[in-house]
């Protein structure tokens, strides 16, 4: 292939992108909808089971003990072959594993088909390191931080559909049905629509030249294991986790027992807290592209930035008196504003320094640590919750928790120039290797 004909190739390939990004956008959307209208629904849920709060961390846990078990297989998968087929077999799992959900007759049964949907959590690394080479490093993380706005706007729409709606549908079985039936169909739509494209396409020392298919080896796998950020990545990825998965599962038990709002005080609060969530993962994107052009560190910079100021927001909503119900909802905004800087940064981060072909791979490593701390915390939070009280669990896991996050990235931040540099250097070579045999 010629420079010329390599240039060619890029308005299609432009096409495939914008596809690409609307069926995963539409993929995350329902998929988060259905996975986190769990929380909002745990009134409903926990009547019917008749279950303790330790009962309501173990059905949260299970979908995460089964994920976390799952992601080296599907990173495994996704850096060896089509990712796109891959993310519809996933999508169909979803569809499939929750109308068993709503069919469970008790609480053994709900645990083990909620576990099961864990299946289909692990698959995203695929998604991503597709994105990777679709997209350049310089616009990564506005990308990322555009797909990744589908978790709050997912978190609003299950809010919206629990809070209200669940009576008119008859119940919380019914909700399952119909997202059930809409992760079915969408993978009949990713299977048809979604192409895969040689790892390493959107590298900037590939481009102009023909990229080979690069696939998944165990020497390249080898090498993320050499890079000192990606370690402090990973670590901070363990205790990143925990305020999400405490709050996620929690909150909205804390505002109904504990704060005694009722549902419309409830949706008063969330519904913008979480609107604001929505931007700040764009946001946070955006800000860690705009440094990381000064400065390698730069994503992990905005991501210190999102982390402290999360922190000092939460800490202060929960220590308002409950009826102080606007000055709670104004701290809350502010806390979900800045909670999801870290989280487009630290996946383009994590491919800043990762071969091409084991980008899933490497996402899956630290999806696997990430995940062993997003099913401890329902559980922790649980068992704390029933010894002392909902509000004290979360205060207590969310500070401690992003405190260490703090000090783990500040040591990423020392790290991540050199890593950047040498990933620069083995694709230069390639590069050269690859226009030597085209």
């Amino acid at each position: 292939m010629t420079v010329m004909e390599a240039k060619n190739t890029r308005p299609q390939m432009n096409r495939s992108a914008k596809t690409t990004i609307v069926v995963f956008f539409i993929f995350m959307l329902l998929h988060q909808t259905d996975k986190l209208l769990i929380g909002p629904l745990q009134t409903p849920i926990m009547d019917t089971f008749k279950m303790t709060y330790t009962q309501w961390g173990l059905i949260n846990s299970g979908a995460l003990i089964v994920g976390t078990l799952f992601y080296p297989l599907w990173g495994w998968l996704s850096d060896k072959y089509n990712r796109g087929k891959l993310l519809a077999a996933a999508s169909f799992i979803w569809g499939s594993t929750t109308w068993l959900s709503a069919l469970a007759p008790n609480f053994n049964t709900f645990l083990v088909t909620r576990s099961s949907t864990g299946i289909d959590d692990s698959s995203y690394p695929g998604m991503y390191s597709l994105i990777s080479d679709l997209y350049s490093p310089k616009v990564r993380g506005k990308v990322y931080g555009i797909l990744q706005l589908t978790q709050p706007i997912g978190y609003l729409i299950g809010m919206v559909i629990a809070l209200m709606l669940t009576g008119v549908l008859g119940g919380w079985q019914n909700i399952f049905f119909i997202t059930g039936s809409l992760g079915i169909l969408l993978a009949f739509v990713i299977f048809f629509t979604v192409k895969d494209v040689p790892r390493g396409s959107g590298e900037e020392e590939l481009q102009g030249v023909e990229v080979k298919q690069h696939k998944f080896n165990w020497k390249a796998l080898s090498q993320i294991f050499k890079r000192k950020s990606l370690w402090m990545v990973y670590a901070q990825g363990f205790t990143g986790v925990f305020p999400w998965n405490v709050i996620t599962y929690y909150i909205f038990g804390y505002l109904g027992t504990e704060r005694g709002y009722n549902e419309t005080t409830t949706l008063l609060i969330m519904a913008p807290a979480i609107l604001l969530m929505a931007a700040g993962y764009p946001a946070g994107g955006w800000l860690g592209d705009k440094i990381f052009k000064r400065h390698k560190g730069g994503r992990l910079i905005a991501s210190e930035i999102g982390i402290i100021l999360g922190m000092v927001g939460l800490f202060a909503a929960l220590s308002t008196p409950n009826d102080q119900v606007l000055l709670f909802g104004i701290l809350m905004c502010f806390t979900a504003f800045f909670m999801p800087f870290a989280s487009p940064n630290i996946i383009s981060t994590m491919y800043d320094v990762t071969l091409p072909e084991v980008r899933s791979s490497a996402q899956s490593v630290e999806s696997l640590i990430e995940t062993g701390g997003a099913w401890t915390a329902p559980i922790l939070a649980g068992v704390l919750a029933d010894a002392t009280s909902v509000g004290f669990s979360i205060k207590l896991i969310c500070t401690a928790a992003w405190g260490l996050c703090v000090i783990f990235m500040i040591a990423a931040i020392f790290f991540i120039p050199k890593d950047i540099e040498a990933l620069h250097k083995e694709l230069e070579a390639r590069a050269i290797e690859d226009a030597k045999k085209a």
